[in-house]
């Protein structure tokens, strides 16, 4: 049988405008079409930090210049990127499939709606940075002139924080169960839509979702053997950017939760993909969760680089 996994892009492979991530989804495709040749059936997720910010500020401008436009909800926004991001990505994911004489796996985007809870204590204290990254001055004239709230991103500038709610139930599941290995699937874009349940009904909630904690819900329920969290650097570290620094290779779930509870992974980068990655590694015996670069997934699923978590 074909591993099961599912891959999370970082931003690294959509790029930060429009004309970059028409550049990067191309080798972007690359990587995920080599996983397909390697006998792998392929789900993708993808996170949306600077276009959710783009799309935001985009809606907001057309507040403010046409009285009579409402605001437009961040729910309404994540559902934008959703179907932007997954339109250049399931065209040069084909394109890719193509060229290589895959003729007979489809390719589709799913709008994903995640469900959160409204009573969720990350609605009080938003952590999840969105859009682009600002000096001090211009984050201090955000604050104050946009009501935005805006945190230190990891020592890289300052961005605009909104609450990030933990993921509880991936609305469409059950279709993307049916469609796992019959096409390739891009799914739970930016961590999902996220939407409250009342009765029947799902309302849009304001906030957005971490990619990462999404990916690895989905790859639990969907059964998957590897979840694949991609981001800027080969491996994780201990002591990371110190003289006595230590690249992690293969570590076990309780390696990875000591380092956590040590303060190892910065909160708004490595911290949140650690814990991911170990929530899945630890939830059956067998799967194991990567940590790489993009251009290295096929080797780290191979086992040659990359963090490995494993039971």
């Amino acid at each position: 049988m074909n591993k099961r996994v599912v891959v999370a892009l970082g931003g690294n492979a959509l790029g930060n405008t429009l004309p970059e991530q028409k550049i990067a989804v191309k080798s972007t495709a690359k990587t995920i079409v080599d996983l397909v040749e390697e006998g792998c059936d392929v789900v993708v997720t993808h996170g949306n930090g600077p276009q959710i910010g783009m799309i935001n500020n985009a809606m907001a401008a057309l507040t403010r210049e046409v009285k009579t436009q409402p605001n437009t909800p961040l729910s309404v926004c994540v559902a934008m990127s959703q179907a932007y991001i997954g339109y250049d990505l399931q065209n040069a994911i084909r394109e890719e499939l193509l060229n290589r004489g895959i003729k007979d796996l489809p390719v589709m985007s799913m709008v994903t709606q995640v469900r959160v809870d409204a009573d969720d204590p990350a609605f009080k204290n938003p952590t999840k940075p969105i859009g682009h990254f600002m000096t001090k001055e211009e984050a201090e004239f955000a604050a104050s002139h946009y009501d935005y709230v805006v945190k230190e991103d990891a020592g890289r500038g300052y961005r605009r924080v909104v609450a990030s709610p933990e993921p509880k139930e991936i609305i469409e599941l059950n279709a993307i169960k049916d469609l796992v290995g019959k096409e390739l699937i891009i799914a739970c874009g930016g961590g999902g839509i996220p939407v409250t349940r009342d009765g029947y009904a799902l309302n849009g909630a304001s906030a957005v979702i971490d990619k990462d904690w999404t990916s690895s819900l989905l790859a639990r329920e969907i059964d998957a053997d590897i979840l694949v969290i991609l981001t800027a650097i080969e491996k994780a570290a201990i002591r990371f950017g110190q003289p006595d620094q230590e690249w992690l290779d293969t570590i076990t779930v309780e390696e990875a939760k000591h380092h956590i509870a040590n303060g190892e992974f910065a909160k708004g980068s490595m911290k949140p993909k650690m814990e991911a990655a170990v929530a899945f590694a630890e939830s059956k015996p067998g799967r194991v969760a990567i940590i790489t670069l993009l251009e290295k997934s096929k080797a780290g699923i191979a086992g040659e680089t990359g963090t490995r978590i494993v039971l």
